[in-house]
Formats: structure tokens, sequence, C-alpha cells
């Protein structure tokens, strides 16, 4: 028996926000998470009155917010002359998390990079040395997306901060799409960071440089996709295995299902939380 409650990335649904929220409840989700980088949600948009306003919608319809999504793109915070502004920006969507009644924002950071001593590797500390000290005046968590490198590299990276204010949401699938990564052995790598989790599925067709992957660098021949998303359980995570590693390490929080291809999303969000709830009994 595992006891996680089940939440579902809202814009996945493809539609206005308000119908998204329902459609979330009417699906069996416990909890939501919602993009806040650009549009309505964004925090200089969602001003005033607005935020109670959505919180009121949010909890009518019997949900709670597991998490904001703050990845801005771009590299994450890869190149130093842009990081004041996107690291600004990540603070008011802290700020704005917090007034939600959530404590945790996800994020990509960029590829951290295997050596310690690439260039790319110091900026990214720094940015992120930044947002923990911010989160943790304010008691919360800015999330780091796991996908990009394997998550022995991203533990090293994270042991340096000396923090958990930057902590770790742990997509088991971009694991085992991008880097061909166990999600498992992720699971008991990264489990003093892991404040946040994505329930995807996915399956490596072949192995791609992740620096092409997340933009980093120019692909010389251009190929076709190396890896896909498929519904839960359709794919190469070991859902039984992973869930139960969770259950190990004490992790008690979401399962945000998160559905980023098909062409109907509400029945793939749907069979998934019936996977989810199938495989927690």
């Amino acid at each position: 028996m595992y006891d996680f409650p089940i939440g579902v990335i809202i814009n996945s649904f493809r539609t206005d926000i308000p119908t998204a929220v329902k459609k979330a409840a009417e699906v069996g989700a416990q909890g939501i998470q919602v993009y806040a980088t650009s549009g309505e949600m964004a925090p200089e948009n969602l001003v005033g009155a607005k935020r109670k306003e959505f919180l009121d919608l949010v909890k009518s319809n019997g949900l709670v917010i597991s998490a904001l999504c703050g990845d801005l793109g771009g590299g994450g915070f890869s190149f130093k002359e842009k990081n004041p502004d996107k690291i600004e920006k990540s603070k008011r969507i802290l700020d704005l998390a917090k007034e939600l009644e959530t404590d945790v924002v996800t994020t990509h950071i960029g590829v951290v990079p295997g050596d310690k001593n690439h260039d790319r590797y110091k900026i990214m500390q720094e940015a992120c040395h930044e947002l923990a000290e911010y989160a943790d005046s304010i008691e919360a968590h800015f999330a780091i997306e796991t996908g990009p490198e394997t998550s022995a590299v991203l533990k090293e990276f994270l042991d340096g901060l000396g923090s958990t204010g930057v902590g770790v949401n742990l997509d088991p699938a971009n694991l085992v799409m991008v880097t061909g990564d166990d999600p498992v052995k992720a699971v008991y790598n990264l489990q003093k960071y892991i404040v946040h989790t994505h329930a995807k599925d996915g399956k490596q067709i072949f192995y791609k440089d992740p620096e092409i992957i997340y933009g980093m660098k120019q692909e010389v021949i251009v190929t076709e996709d190396s890896f896909l998303e498929v519904p839960l359980g359709e794919g190469s995570v070991p859902f039984k295995e992973y869930l139960e590693a969770l259950t190990d390490i004490g992790y008690k929080g979401f399962l945000t299902i998160e559905r980023e291809v098909g062409d109907k999303p509400e029945v793939d969000i749907r069979a998934a939380v019936e996977f989810l709830t199938k495989i927690k009994a």
C-alpha cells in the first residue's frame, strides 16, 4: 500500500484554467500544479484579489496546490548574463507559491556538467546558491526537475549548495528517456532533496546527448526523436519498485501527473489516475 496523494499539471488538459481545475477534480486528483511563468498565472499578472480568487477556485473543487511550475526555459541558469533577471522572476514565483499555500516551485536549471571544472557548473551553482538562500528564508523550495543529467551528478551538484532550499522534483520518465538512468536508484541517491515528483512514463529509443536534447548545443546531423513519452505503465519506468523506494525513504508528497503529448489528454490523465490508484492499493 502506497500512500501518496495524486496531482495533475492542469496545463496538460490544454484548456482554460477554471475548466482545467474542474477537470482535475473530475478525474480524481487531490491536487494540481500549474505553470506560473507567463500569462494569467505569472506573478506580475496574478495580482491583488486575483490570487485569492484562484486559491478559492482550487479549494472549492476540493483540491490543493502541490506546486507551481517556474521553468523559465532558455537553458535554465546556464548563462551568467541572463541569470539576474531569471533569479528575480523565480523569487517572485516562489512568493506567489507561498501565497497560494504551497512551498514548492519546480524548474529546469539546465544541464549540469559532469565535470565540476566546466565554466557552466560554477555559473549554475552561483545561481542556485542565491535561489537556495531565498527559499530557505521563506521556508520553501525550488525543485530541480530530473532528466538532463544522472542522479549521481545532480546529487553532487546539490551537495555543493549546502542547503535543501533547492531540492528535487523527481521525474522518473525524464531519467529513463534522456540519460537511461534508473529511477529507483535515483530515489535513493536524491532522497535528501526530493520535495515533489512527476508521474510520467516513457522509453528511450536511442541515446542522444542531453546537451542536444535540452538545446545547449546543436545537432550536427539532425536525427529523429530519441525518446517517446507513453501512458503510465507502458514505458520503462518500473512504477511498483519506484513507489516502493519512495515509501522506503519516507516520501509523503505528491505524484503529479504530467502529459505532454497525445491528442486526448483528459482520457490519458484519467487513465493515469486510475493506474496510480490501482498500483497504490
